[in-house]
């Protein structure tokens, strides 16, 4: 794959990950892979992914839209890129 031979690490958006987005150092070269509405991520490009996080998610939400997802993860690099 392009990105991982350009050093990129790979982070792939799972709900059933144990590692949160929070938990994540996100310095440095990351590219975010996110799945499809409904059915997710490809079990081939799953386990082509560096690392499997997920978004913890509190009261009677159980999921959100993978733009809204990406938006959050986005966000939260953002977060640690200007706090470092």
């Amino acid at each position: 794959m392009a990105l991982k031979q350009a050093n990129f690490w790979l982070v792939g958006l799972n709900p059933q990950a144990t590692s949160t987005v929070y938990d994540l150092d996100m310095h440095g070269k990351v590219a975010l892979v996110l799945g499809g509405e409904g059915k997710g991520m490809r079990p081939l490009i799953q386990n082509t992914c560096d690392y499997l996080v997920s978004i913890p998610m509190g009261g009677r939400i159980s999921s959100l839209n993978v733009s809204v997802a990406g938006a959050i993860v986005l966000y939260e690099r953002l977060r640690q890129i200007r706090t470092s």
